[in-house]
């Protein structure tokens, strides 16, 4: 195995400079998310479970935009190596106009019609009610967030990630400090429970659209431009642009319905596993910040030295990405078999639910480096390089046809615990893992989107 790239400084320098950042800012949402986690926790498990389920409007809504935004990313930043600055307005139009008409729709449907949705993880009225009061109030922000997700990802494709970084980190502090106050009723703020979360949440992506907008031209980025410029394309450029984006967003959309599948099979063994599910999910998400950053700055890498025609070198770049990563995880997976213990002490649950939050994370920690390598090959090479067909493909068939069953299989047939069922579903990552490096060494996924002519 060839480290000798550990004393390449420019790549090392590119790298931190895009990983870091991007990681730093996962880091700071993902400890809010637990941080919020652990204050609405102080409520019962019911209000736990109430969080879980009500964030899967969220997450599908989230996951949707990521496979948008990241999809026209490929284009903003191959444009970018090739230095087409007019092209990158094109692509974050494109952007802009489908992100927010998905926003709208997802915040009708969570301030008109949350327990519609909600009846379909669980018949607890009690949950039901305490989700559907926090998806009326944070649904309104979701036109927000898409926006934000939009400008967020064209940033970093052009290498602007500490505007990101700033934003960020100024709407999750301050979301955290209001939504303690509004949670619990510090001081002159009432006391509003799981509705407190939802005020702060909205207040953070509703900040976050005004710093971003108010940043883009007041630093002059070469984003400030007027907004008629991003509009500006025609039906030959907008279909170059979604042959290659909409494979994204459905890959993305075809796992997170699969994921909230999990997430209803999880709620019907109980309240108290959809507890121990949710509890889960936020320890792996502060445990992932680190490949999210390493994912960002392969795929901007990779597809900017694609953008200049560079083959090899994007090819050798992701080598690089995919043994740092590998190494990176097995060190996370030992830590997180080591602290488990105390870190699940944090949360004031029943002793069943510590349990189960405890075998959850064993299996998560032992699987780190796996689930590592499907992901920087997904976010940040195959994307990257304009693979998204496959990607689709391969998305689809491992979360229908090995991860939905096995879930479906463990929870309603077999009658498993949640963290049979978890393992049972981490089978889809084992098959995926081969066919992806396969894939990987074969170099097909490389392709240079910016010198076909429109």
């Amino acid at each position: 195995m060839n480290l000798s790239f550990f004393q390449d400084k420019k790549f090392l320098r590119s790298m931190l400079g895009l990983a870091i950042p991007v990681a730093f800012q996962q880091f700071i949402s993902a400890g809010v998310n637990m941080v919020d986690v652990l204050m609405v926790g102080q409520l019962g498990e019911s209000a736990i479970a109430a969080l879980g389920l009500a964030n899967q409007l969220f997450f599908l809504l989230i996951i949707f935009l990521f496979g948008i935004t990241s999809g026209t990313a490929i284009f903003s930043a191959q444009y970018w190596g090739k230095k087409e600055i007019g092209n990158i307005y094109k692509v974050l139009g494109i952007s802009l106009i489908i992100a927010t008409a998905v926003g709208a729709l997802f915040s009708l449907v969570a301030v008109f019609f949350p327990e519609t949705v909600l009846k379909f993880y669980t018949e607890d009225q009690e949950v039901i009610s305490l989700a559907s009061s926090y998806l009326r109030i944070v649904g309104v922000s979701y036109v927000f967030t898409a926006i934000v997700t939009a400008y967020f990802a064209v940033l970093r494709s052009i290498t602007l990630v500490k505007i990101t970084v700033f934003i960020s980190v100024i709407a999750l502090v301050l979301k955290s400090m209001l939504g303690y106050a509004l949670i619990f009723g510090i001081g002159i703020f009432p006391e509003f429970g799981v509705r407190g979360a939802a005020i702060s949440t909205a207040f953070a992506w509703i900040l976050q659209f005004i710093l971003t907008v108010g940043l883009v031209y007041y630093r002059k980025t070469p984003l400030a431009v007027h907004p008629r410029l991003f509009f500006d394309f025609n039906r030959v450029f907008l279909a170059k642009v979604m042959k290659t984006a909409m494979p994204a967003a459905i890959n993305e959309v075809f796992w997170s319905v699969g994921i909230t599948v999990y997430f209803a099979v999880y709620a019907h063994i109980s309240t108290g596993a959809i507890a121990a599910i949710q509890i889960n999910a936020s320890i792996e998400e502060i445990a992932f910040v680190l490949f999210i950053g390493l994912g960002n700055a392969c795929a901007i890498m990779i597809g900017n030295k694609i953008g200049e025609g560079e083959m090899d070198l994007a090819f050798e770049y992701s080598r690089r990405f995919l043994i740092m990563i590998v190494f990176l995880a097995i060190l996370l997976g030992i830590g997180i078999l080591f602290l488990r213990t105390p870190i699940i002490s944090l949360y004031e649950v029943s002793i069943e639910v510590a349990e189960n939050v405890n075998k959850l994370l064993i299996i998560f920690a032992l699987g780190l480096w796996v689930r590592s390598i499907n992901f920087i090959l997904f976010v940040g090479v195959l994307r990257a390089g304009g693979d998204t067909r496959f990607a689709m493909y391969m998305e689809i068939f491992s979360v229908w046809v090995i991860g939905v069953p096995a879930a479906l299989i463990g929870g309603f047939v077999l009658n498993l615990p949640v963290y049979g069922v978890y393992l049972l579903v981490f089978g889809e990552e084992i098959v995926k893992v081969f066919i992806m490096l396969r894939r990987y060494r074969s170099k097909k996924w490389m392709h240079n989107l910016v010198d076909i002519r429109v």
